[in-house]
């Protein structure tokens, strides 16, 4: 979520992962806003339940097409979080959308937390509720960590409960594994963190990306996640240093300059600056400049837009390692903003 999108949201993550990019602080570090959906009148209303919430922000809600992930979408309103946290919420669902079998639902800030989901658009269709757990709090997650092409993937969980069998999932992209071939039971021991690698399906072999699932056999708990479905290499461990490097657009100059500020960088390692076309993750993309971490950690950097993307709508942006592994991705609307 994420997990992405309920569970995650895209984030702009060195792993593999979804969905979802989450501004991350030294002090909201791995905080992920998600939502589940509660119910639904058919072409009238969808409720929600949201997660971990950050406090005093003023999110713009939207509903689109299947697939979309809201991007672009109908706005249905706004929503003030409040001090954060939980909280249910209720929107009505665009005419434009009436009759849709699947709708997207999408919750945005300014200060650049997301979060999305879609629904089955009948009056059955909700989320299920986790089971409350005695000294459980807060969602399962999981990252993908490695890839082997039509292969396997590997997933490393955070936040799991602990004693429960949870059915793994890989279908389609898009389709958040709902649905997905089962390729595997797991059970989640002492809960936390744990890895795991699972079989590609066949059937799934050649696809470009997968959604990969993992719902508890009961109380309701779930986590999901996508990949590109392509041989990742393992990161070299780096002596000191845990988790992940990710980072944020803090500003841009339309068809000019795109500013970062990144979170938890390795120290003295080059990083590879490349921009591309929206939905590539920057994978491929033209090469900007080189940078070196430094000290590593919180540093800010200013780049180039080349002048292939000029005119671009929406622009991915990637830093990858010269060595060890490490990258991190996000994406920004081509568009003068600070």
């Amino acid at each position: 979520m994420k997990t992405r999108g309920i569970f995650q949201i895209a984030l702009v993550v060195a792993i593999l992962a979804g969905l979802l990019a989450v501004p991350l602080t030294t002090a909201q570090a791995w905080t992920i806003p998600t939502f589940t959906i509660t119910s639904v009148t058919k072409d009238v209303s969808v409720t929600i339940q949201t997660y971990n919430f950050p406090a005093n922000q003023t999110f713009t809600v939207r509903m689109g097409a299947y697939g979309t992930l809201g991007i672009g979408g109908t706005v249905v309103g706004t929503t003030d979080s409040g001090s954060g946290g939980s909280f249910a919420a209720t929107y009505s669902i665009p005419a434009g959308l009436a009759g849709s079998a699947k709708i997207a639902i999408r919750l945005d800030s300014p200060q650049g937390y997301y979060s999305y989901n879609w629904f089955v658009n009948n009056s059955s269709a909700a989320t299920p509720v986790p089971t409350s757990v005695p000294g459980y709090s807060g969602i399962p997650t999981f990252s993908v960590t490695t890839v082997v092409v039509d292969s396997t993937v590997t997933v490393t969980t955070s936040n799991f409960p602990a004693n429960y069998d949870f059915t793994v999932r890989i279908g389609a992209y898009g389709t958040l594994g709902i649905g997905g071939t089962v390729v595997a039971t797991t059970n989640s021991g002492s809960g936390g963190s744990f890895s795991a690698t699972y079989d590609i399906p066949a059937a799934l072999k050649g696809s470009t990306r997968l959604a990969i699932r993992m719902d508890s056999t009961t109380g309701g708990f779930f986590a999901y996640d996508w990949f590109w479905n392509v041989t990742v290499p393992t990161t070299t461990p780096v002596t000191g240093y845990t988790g992940i490097p990710t980072f944020v657009i803090t500003s841009v100059v339309q068809d000019s300059k795109v500013t970062i500020t990144t979170t938890n960088f390795p120290a003295n390692v080059d990083f590879v600056v490349k921009m591309g076309a929206y939905g590539t993750l920057g994978v491929g993309g033209t090469v900007v400049t080189t940078i070196s971490s430094g000290s590593g950690g919180s540093f800010v950097g200013t780049y180039d837009i080349p002048s292939g993307l000029a005119g671009s709508t929406k622009i991915a942006i990637r830093l990858e390692a010269t060595t060890g592994g490490f990258y991190a991705f996000n994406w920004f609307w081509n568009a003068t903003a600070n």
